[in-house]
């Protein structure tokens, strides 16, 4: 019975999600009962793809990437994979016609990750922000206006300045790991060795220009989507205010992170400003 490995392989993408972000997590569970599996879906897969090319340093991530994308090409081919991690991202890239060349630039965003440790030009930054984050604000984009194209052409920028604006947040956030366990700088003209408040400071303002874009987009989102993304927009807002306020030499030394009790204190400010309907 192809339901119950369907049913088996959508728990294995919520499993997924609840284990390795307990954040990104609470906030799909704010969305509508309608979407937050299709969400789990995409989020299982950008996941697993993610941690091929960052976690598994005692392997060949080469061989263990081209096999993920082989599995990927065809489980969308074929509308199933014994991948169930691929068998509900096939499923959802289906059912909402996702694009075929927005998960392309996610792969090939990811493939950087492979073979590049540095970032010099805006050119490659951006190419490398819209394959592994633009793009997946897009796929949830897809699930989110559920076929309604005009509403997604009204909201396709929104999305893309949103999706840049938390990994930004993430670049900074994670200036640590990124540099000394993977040998990664993201930040083009920016040497992170010596990373200063005004270098900070320039970063900073470029991702707060993206939240402001972002924001006007999660204002027309669909009712069953916006209480969600509105969560997750003030998850990060938070992340960033606490990054603003930490001295660059302390990013570079540690990870800043929001407490459990400041994320329960959000959840609840998020909840009243949706009823009080403020967004």
């Amino acid at each position: 019975m192809k339901s119950l490995f369907d049913t088996i392989s959508f728990e294995c993408s919520k499993n997924v999600t609840r284990t390795y972000s307990t954040s990104f997590s609470s906030a799909v569970k704010m969305l509508a009962p309608t979407i937050r599996q299709d969400i789990y879906n995409i989020y299982g897969f950008v996941r697993f793809a993610d941690e091929i090319v960052d976690s598994f340093h005692d392997y060949d991530k080469e061989n263990l990437f081209a096999m993920f994308e082989k599995d990927l090409d065809a489980a969308l081919l074929n509308k199933i994979s014994l991948n169930p991690i691929l068998n509900s991202f096939q499923h959802t890239v289906h059912k909402f016609q996702i694009p075929e060349a927005l998960i392309a630039s996610f792969m090939k965003s990811m493939k950087m990750d492979l073979e590049k440790t540095n970032y010099a030009t805006d050119e490659e930054y951006k190419e490398y922000i819209y394959g592994s984050a633009d793009v997946v604000g897009l796929m949830c984009l897809k699930v989110f206006v559920n076929g309604d194209n005009a509403k997604y052409e009204e909201l396709e920028h929104s999305a893309m300045r949103l999706g840049s604006a938390f990994q930004k947040v993430n670049f900074l956030r994670d200036l640590k790991a990124d540099y000394e366990d993977l040998s990664r700088t993201y930040f083009p003209n920016t040497d992170l060795t010596k990373l200063d408040e005004a270098s900070k400071n320039q970063i900073i303002t470029e991702i707060e220009a993206d939240f402001e874009a972002g924001y006007q987009g999660i204002v027309g989102l669909p009712i069953e989507a916006k209480f969600g993304v509105y969560t997750a927009y003030i998850y990060y807002k938070k992340l960033l205010s606490k990054l603003k306020k930490t001295p660059s030499a302390e990013i570079k030394n540690t990870r800043i992170r929001v407490s459990d009790y400041q994320k329960f204190q959000l959840f609840a400010k998020c909840y009243f400003t949706y009823k009080l309907n403020s967004i």
